[in-house]
């Protein structure tokens, strides 16, 4: 009897370790967007931009959350070309998502002002 209940227990054990079958947040394409961002090679800021939009699009229409740092790279695109404004709203929103990337995101927003 005792084993009986010894195979039970262990097999709920397992069964709550058992990971979940998709992530938390929607990544998309993500991880090749900052690949290409980094490797610096053809994919142009508009193309990133592009990417990064799409993923954004998406993770909406499944009904999940955007993956931490997605708006914020966005945003850092939006300044590298210039647009302030879209680069602001962006950070903004990865703050207002992700609380905890706040003291980074207004370190480099207050980055942005002094290159300015």
């Amino acid at each position: 009897m005792i084993r009986v209940w010894l195979i039970v227990v262990a097999l709920i054990g397992l069964a709550g370790c058992q990971s979940s079958s998709k992530p938390m947040y929607y990544y998309g394409g993500y991880q090749t967007t900052v690949y290409h961002y980094f490797k610096n090679d053809e994919t142009t800021i508009d193309e990133q931009i592009n990417a990064l939009e799409i993923i954004i699009e998406q993770a909406a229409n499944a009904g999940r959350p955007v993956a931490p740092g997605i708006h914020a790279h966005l945003g850092m695109l939006y300044f590298e070309q210039g647009d302030g404004v879209n680069g602001g709203i962006h950070f903004e929103t990865e703050k207002q998502l992700f609380p905890e990337s706040t003291g980074y995101i207004d370190f480099l927003l207050a980055n942005q002002k002094e290159v300015k």
